[in-house]
């Protein structure tokens, strides 16, 4: 058997692997949190992470785009993304317990008195419409009052007061559940917001609904993905462990009866969320190296969603693969947010697989709640290449007998254009039956070394040519 690849996921490692790489750039000139650094960030987006080194009002750089683009992942991982999404589909099958140390960097500098976020932290207003100044990088963790599962997921939290947040809590996701469960209890939730921290971590904690089963410890997971345990370390002020290299770690409590008004706040499908009530956070301690850096998102930004293509394809592939051989490969489109389009790959080799390309559509929605668009192509189509997988469409896709429409299902409720996140799913088969791939070989070329030519840029000579 195959030894399992050990990774050093760390903030820092990865940081350092993306700076040899050339993926990350720093700014060195003075910018402000209010607008305009998350402005340049998303001028910037999908390109070259960035290092905000003289942010006004703080001393403590700003990391933006940080995980925003193939590029920026495969430098930070070390591995091409194929091998990430190996990594994130062999982390629930090979859970690790996190490993307590006594020296954790993330604790270097304790604060527990006179705490005031906005004072401490370069926390980003990020766009005119916002409602006030958000985290948008933080992990929460927590660990379960029932179950005593831990959890860790992004959530957004508006600063509300010196020492107080407003958390937005999703319906369905696994923070809520804890936290109505301790709600019943009539007790505050202890929770740890982790600002910079281990990348296993973060592709981790950015997994959902049935990829990511209640009573798994995300802890346990994020050192399955990374192929070694996360060190942790106790808590100051909460009864929590928490990833020892973090850059910040907020400790506090989800009150049970308190709220503020949260929003609006420009989400990922480009729109400004609405005001609403959402709990409070009470924040008794704040932890964080000598020398922290504080990661910011854009809600509105590439790597919002980049956080989750990778996991989600490997999720996808781990569900079609078993149950439909033909499926080759997957790509969750950049058009679709990485989230509601894919394009899948198969590959047919004999009549006995006409038909199972729409069986892979059915499977794929099912696998993805929010998944709304699903394109099937031969294996002669780049998936990764938008002008190929339009070939597909203009030449192999026929309207009339290839659109399959489901009515009615359940998508993200985020989608304006849905009813409350109810909408139809749409399956488009792009592939030829087995028999007629013939009919539909394309030209090919002889094959050319680029290696082997010397073109030479040489204006006054093709000038001189054409005047003859």
């Amino acid at each position: 058997m195959e030894a399992t690849q050990i990774l050093d996921t760390r903030f820092r490692a990865a940081l350092k692997r993306m700076a040899e790489h050339g993926r990350l750039t720093s700014l060195d000139s003075a910018t402000d949190r209010h607008l305009e650094v998350a402005a340049i960030m998303k001028r910037m987006d999908g390109g070259k992470a960035l290092l905000f080194t003289q942010v006004n009002g703080s001393d403590i750089p700003v990391l933006g785009n940080f995980l925003s683009c193939q590029d920026n992942c495969e430098a930070a991982f070390g591995a091409d993304f194929r091998a990430i999404r190996g990594f994130v589909g062999r982390a629930l099958g090979a859970p690790k317990t996190p490993v307590p140390v006594d020296d954790a960097p993330v604790q270097q500098v304790v604060v527990t008195e006179g705490i005031d976020i906005g004072a401490m932290l370069p926390v980003l207003h990020h766009t005119p419409a916002d409602s006030g100044r958000f985290i948008t990088a933080g992990i929460v963790v927590v660990r379960d009052p029932e179950t005593g599962v831990y959890n860790a997921s992004y959530h957004r939290l508006q600063l509300v007061g010196p020492d107080r947040m407003a958390i937005k809590l999703d319906f369905g996701r696994h923070l809520r559940l804890a936290f109505e469960r301790a709600q019943r209890q009539g007790r505050p939730l202890p929770v740890a917001v982790c600002i910079g921290t281990d990348i296993a971590l973060q592709y981790t904690a950015a997994t959902m609904g049935s990829q990511m089963p209640e009573l798994a410890d995300e802890l346990a997971v994020a050192g399955g993905l990374a192929g070694r345990p996360l060190t942790v370390t106790q808590g100051i002020t909460q009864d929590l462990i928490v990833p020892a290299e973090t850059e910040i770690v907020l400790e506090g409590a989800i009150l049970p009866t308190e709220t503020a008004s949260e929003g609006p706040f420009g989400e990922f499908v480009g729109y400004l969320s609405p005001e609403a009530p959402a709990p409070i956070l009470q924040v008794t301690a704040i932890t964080h190296r000598r020398k922290p850096i504080y990661h910011a998102i854009n809600g509105f930004g590439r790597e919002t969603v980049m956080l989750r293509k990778y996991v989600l394809e490997a999720s996808l592939l781990k569900v079609l693969g078993p149950a439909i051989p033909i499926v080759v490969d997957a790509e969750m489109t950049a058009g679709g947010l990485h989230r509601f389009h894919a394009v899948i790959q198969v590959k047919k080799t004999s009549p006995s697989h006409d038909g199972l390309q729409r069986n892979a559509m059915m499977a794929a929605f099912g696998a993805l709640k929010d998944l709304d668009q699903v394109i099937v192509v031969d294996d002669d189509i780049d998936i990764r290449d938008p002008a190929d997988v339009e070939y597909a469409l203009a030449t192999r896709f026929e309207a009339s007998r290839d659109l399959v429409v489901i009515p009615g299902a359940r998508g993200h409720e985020y989608v304006r254009v849905s009813d409350r996140g109810i909408r139809a799913k749409l399956g488009i088969d792009a592939t030829v039956p087995f028999a007629d791939k013939p009919k539909f070989e394309r030209c090919a070329f002889a094959a050319i070394d680029p290696a082997t030519l010397n073109f030479e840029t040489n204006p006054e000579f093709i000038l001189r040519y054409l005047e003859e």
